[in-house]
């Protein structure tokens, strides 16, 4: 057994013998055989979000009355419950897709499918081209090391008023969609990379809140551009009706009224859904289980000051909580000794998945402290007779303002429109080579897509997390004082992104 290993197992003995396992609502016996946290309980709160959002035009997102209902659920739940509560509102702009199309004109006429052929971007320019495709600087087959259109010079000689077919792959979509325009381009698609059996398929994507990018957006597999780059004469129809406005949002936060002031320990998830659905499992699945660990902790005294989040706009590029970091002054970042992200946490065909706080698997680290963190929540389910698996800490959800800033991260993910593995199923049972979530980002993500076994199995993994952490931060950092100077030397800044997959620029 490593040493991290044994560091983390003492610490969970320790807890064992100093929180109390009979007068408080919750603690690390309960939740360890599963009786504390109810996969039900939080489904009633799911199913609260689900008819505000069948009462809101099917949806819960950033900046829709939607969302403004589900904010106040939450937080009137938590002023009931004696937390002291704030919303905070900010700015953004807010990107809408009203209707699309994408259609083959010769040499013969062919409709495409949304959501099965082509996805418009986020943040796509408006407008309609009929016009021929130009491949840009493509390099096609398994393994291959795709630049195509991260340099204005990959545009040599392109012809004034064709669509770009840009591919996958190095820097992000908002700089090849910008170099497209710039080459004078009518529109772009920019299709997966191909260099690997997982970057084939359908994929969305987005160019970015205050892209410069003004043409119609389009992106597509792999499949479908290397057929178009072998009949060059296409001539394909893009449309996009789209829409981008500034609009007000605001982030829940509530913290416990008890705890040390100094010694923060967070824990969020993000509130809204895409506009496409109601977003019951992305994310109304983690929004629901810390809700339900906030109102089942709101007795218990923690040592640390605990402080929960449901942030808005993370569908539109992470805004709500990266406003939410950009907020907190030097001194209140020095406070945060770590935050936990919970996103995506009751996927019906789903894995349980630990950020890759230590790099072992994945290379990536985390800020100091994401190593045992990660250690934690591993050996919690090995005690909770639950596997576990690692998945990539890439910054494409929340906690990535919390890691730039220097503050330790860590989380729990049960998988999106990835394929689950023969090995995940033998562990976790579901159905190898399927999605684990086939609704991700889509109208029938609503309350029937949810595994309400997942949801019970990670929501008492939450409340494992806050009753710990909450009780010692000792594992994580050494002291307060010593605050400051770690978050200065081991911020982990990573590149732009957007939640689950929703690549902004590759790595």
């Amino acid at each position: 057994m490593s040493k991290k290993s044994i560091i983390a197992l003492t610490l969970l003995s320790a807890l064992f013998h100093t929180l109390p396992s009979q007068a408080a609502p919750l603690s690390i016996s309960c939740v360890l055989n599963g009786s504390c946290m109810k996969g039900s309980d939080v489904v009633e709160h799911l199913k609260t979000l689900q008819a505000i959002a069948d009462s809101n035009n099917g949806n819960r997102s950033a900046g829709s009355s939607g969302h403004e209902l589900s904010g106040n659920f939450i937080a009137q739940k938590l002023l009931a419950a004696g937390y002291e509560v704030q919303l905070e509102p900010f700015t953004f702009m807010k990107f809408s897709k009203l209707s699309a199309a994408f259609r083959q004109e010769s040499p013969e006429q062919i409709s495409y499918d949304e959501e099965k052929d082509f996805n418009v971007m986020t943040y796509s320019g408006p407008g309609s081209v009929s016009a021929k495709i130009t491949a840009v600087d493509v390099e096609l087959g398994a393994g291959n090391n795709s630049t195509s259109g991260c340099e204005i010079e990959d545009f040599a000689n392109f012809p004034a008023g064709h669509v770009a077919l840009i591919q996958r792959g190095t820097c992000n979509f908002a700089q090849k969609a910008e170099n497209a325009m710039k080459a004078k381009a009518s529109g772009v698609i920019i299709f997966n990379q191909g260099n690997s059996p997982d970057r084939e398929a359908l994929f969305v994507g987005t160019l970015s809140e205050g892209t410069s990018n003004t043409i119609p957006a389009f992106a597509t597999t792999y499949q479908f551009a290397v057929n178009l780059i072998a009949h060059p004469e296409t001539i394909l129809t893009l449309e996009a009706n789209t829409k981008a406005e500034f609009k007000t949002s605001f982030n829940v936060i509530a913290e416990t009224k008890s705890g040390n002031p100094d010694n923060v320990v967070m824990i969020g998830a993000h509130l809204d859904s895409v506009l496409e659905g109601p977003g019951i499992n992305d994310n109304g699945s983690g929004s629901a289980a810390i809700l339900e660990v906030a109102l089942k902790m709101k007795n218990v005294k923690s040592n640390n000051k605990i402080r929960f989040g449901w942030f808005s706009a993370e569908e539109l590029g992470l805004i709500g909580s990266t406003r939410y970091v950009e907020s907190l002054s030097e001194a209140q970042k020095n406070k945060l000794a770590l935050y936990i992200n919970v996103d995506m946490v009751g996927s019906p065909n789903y894995k349980i998945s630990v950020f890759d706080g230590d790099g072992s698997k994945f290379g990536q680290k985390g800020p100091q402290g994401s190593d045992s963190i990660e250690q934690l929540i591993h050996n919690f389910f090995a005690s909770a007779n639950v596997g576990s698996v690692e998945t990539e800490l890439n910054g494409r959800s929340d906690y990535a303002a919390f890691s730039a800033a220097g503050i330790a991260v860590g989380g729990i993910f049960t998988g999106a429109e990835g394929a689950k593995t023969e090995e995940e199923a033998k562990t976790f049972g579901g159905k190898a080579g399927e999605a684990y979530d086939a609704c991700y980002h889509k109208a029938c993500d609503d309350i029937n897509n949810i595994s309400v076994e997942a949801l019970e199995i990670n929501t008492n993994a939450i409340a494992f997390l806050a009753l710990s952490y909450g009780h010692s931060t000792s594992t994580v950092r050494a002291t307060n004082k010593m605050a400051s100077m770690y978050r200065q030397n081991n911020k982990v800044v990573f590149p732009k992104h957007v939640h689950c997959h929703e690549d902004v620029y590759e790595e």
